[in-house]
């Protein structure tokens, strides 16, 4: 696949890099040619110095033929120029944007541009690692319709079937981490203290997935 990634900073240059040594093509766009040193002497991608929301810079990087676009320089406005050209101008189906303010970031994702917000990745990880027993946002999907949180298992919750605290619509089990060890679970595997649970939830009910949960499994299922 070929990506044009705009933006040659810690995170551009090492996306790059990344991709070129899954032999991935990779164009990176940025502002200034001093940039390009980050990606190294053995950078076997493109480089083009420019304006990465210009129609023909992005041309030039081979947009036309890109599978992916990554908006990762250090402003949020430049991001989401670079991210509503290359969706709305040549669409591209996978764009991603870096975005440092948490607003902007979910008013993108409910236009369906998946978004990376710095700010709240970073707080989300302190605040999983300060209280534990509160839900940690893993993914939300483009629409902002559905929701990953990671909550390490209620006590109350021990001993119950995963299968049996699936709600319809509502709340799903997707994984589960014990030991350091994450998989599906089984339709008989039972929580155990330690667990770490991955839930899929209907974003609606994101305040309420663990009043949800219990009912469910008070109800004896």
């Amino acid at each position: 696949m070929h990506v044009v990634i705009v933006g040659c900073g810690r995170v551009g240059s090492t996306l790059a890099r990344q991709l070129v040594a899954q032999n991935h093509s990779v164009t990176v766009v940025d502002r200034k040619k001093s940039a390009f040193q980050r990606l190294g002497e053995g950078f076997t991608g493109r480089t083009l110095a420019g304006i990465g929301f210009d129609r023909d810079v992005l041309i030039e990087a081979g947009i036309q033929e890109a599978g992916a676009v990554a908006a990762v320089t250090n402003g949020d406005n430049s991001n989401i120029l670079v991210a509503r050209v290359a969706r709305e101008n040549f669409r591209i189906d996978k764009v991603v944007a870096r975005i440092y303010d948490p607003k902007r970031a979910e008013v993108y994702q409910r236009l369906g541009i998946a978004t990376v917000a710095t700010v709240t990745w970073t707080a989300e990880r302190v605040m999983r690692r300060i209280l534990p027993e509160e839900s940690g946002i893993e993914w939300v999907d483009p629409t902002a319709k559905v929701t990953v949180i990671e909550r390490e298992i209620p006590r109350d919750l021990v001993g119950k079937r995963y299968a049996s605290l699936d709600v319809s619509g509502r709340v799903k089990v997707v994984a589960v981490n014990r030991l350091g060890s994450a998989a599906i679970p089984s339709e008989d595997l039972v929580g155990q203290e330690g667990d770490i649970v991955h839930f899929a939830v209907a974003t609606p009910d994101l305040n309420d997935v663990m009043t949800i949960i219990g009912a469910q499994a008070s109800d004896g299922h």
